[in-house]
């Protein structure tokens, strides 16, 4: 998802670059939204990751 993001994020600098704003506004916005989605997906299996770690060290 984090490869996703870096990707529109590409297409939005280069479609801004070249004189795209639409398109540009929006890969830039679907960046952003991936880029989100990724850090709460990540936040949840962190916190799983630490508590199937304390019951398997019980």
């Amino acid at each position: 998802m984090l490869k996703w993001s870096v990707i529109f994020l590409i297409i939005a600098i280069v479609a801004a670059i070249l004189g795209f704003g639409g398109i540009a506004g929006a890969a830039a916005t679907i960046a952003k939204i991936l880029f989100f989605v990724f850090l709460v997906v990540w936040i949840i299996f962190l916190v799983l990751g630490f508590t199937v770690a304390k019951k398997i060290t019980k």
